[in-house]
């Protein structure tokens, strides 16, 4: 039970997210989060589930079942994890293995007819990094426009007001980075 509060622990103060907020993410109050850290209370399986949520983890990944891999630095194509689709219809998926002491998150945004990146990041304050693997993108940042194909690559703040999208054929494809490694993580 001590390594699993200080499993939550590591991972809250690495994604920089209060202990307040976190808590209340995860509808509990912050004392309960403080006595789950500290080992002094073991949660229920649903709170335990909201907490790995909000820290974009899973619950196997909290009680240590996947320890392991973050001593394999390789994923295969086949292994990439399905992670979320967003309204207009992109896809993201993981591109490494979870480990509570990444300094980045590195992912994959599969594009169809036009759709956009939006949704997916939430409020996030850092840097990310994004290079073409197929398609024609537009890329606004704070209000400017640039045109994105195969093999360009940008680097930006993410507190800067942003937006990309499918600009011309029916798919495409980024590599996207973030630090630090929010994730999927939404408000």
């Amino acid at each position: 039970m001590k390594r699993l509060g200080e499993r939550i622990k590591k991972k809250r103060e690495f994604l920089r997210i209060p202990m307040g907020e976190l808590a209340r993410r995860a509808g509990i109050s912050a004392s309960a989060l403080s006595q789950i850290e500290k080992a002094k209370a073991f949660p229920s399986v649903v709170t335990l589930k909201n907490i790995a949520d909000k820290l974009n983890i899973t619950v196997g990944e909290l009680i240590g079942e996947n320890e392991d891999l973050s001593r394999n630095p390789l994923m295969k194509e086949s292994d990439q994890k399905f992670v979320d689709k967003n309204s207009s219809g992109s896809e993201l998926y993981l591109l490494s293995h979870h480990d509570v002491h990444k300094q980045m998150e590195t992912f994959l945004i599969r594009f169809v007819n036009e759709s956009n990146a939006e949704g997916f990041f939430g409020n996030h304050q850092g840097q990310a990094f994004c290079i073409v693997q197929s398609g024609e993108f537009l890329f606004t940042l704070d209000g400017q426009k640039y045109q994105m194909t195969a093999g360009d690559s940008f680097y930006f703040n993410t507190v800067l007001p942003y937006s990309v999208h499918l600009h011309k054929g029916d798919s495409g494809a980024l590599v996207w980075i973030v630090t630090p490694p929010v994730g999927a993580i939404k408000e």
